[in-house]
């Protein structure tokens, strides 16, 4: 795995692939806990988020690594690092 902190800081999300479609395009749901201001409940959200993969070696129910990178298209932000655990 590329080292984070080689150029900047850049952020780095661990997320499950919901859509595998597009050529070189995936698209991962990242779901964090969030307290809720008045109820004091954790609520899950989830942002989802279309990373480049180059190769299209995730697939729908991987659970995959993605990193910040420059605009590489109008919604694409994210790239695939690593696959971290294959869909059954």
């Amino acid at each position: 795995m590329e080292n984070p902190r080689s150029r900047g800081r850049r952020k780095v999300r661990v997320g499950q692939v919901v859509s595998d479609k597009m050529d070189k395009t995936a698209v991962v749901a990242v779901t964090r806990l969030v307290k809720h201001p008045r109820y004091r409940r954790f609520v899950k959200r989830t942002t989802r988020f279309k990373i480049h993969d180059q190769n299209n070696e995730c697939h729908v129910g991987d659970v995959v690594r993605i990193m910040e990178t420059r605009p590489l298209s109008k919604d694409k932000r994210w790239r695939l690092v690593e696959v971290m655990k294959r869909a059954q």
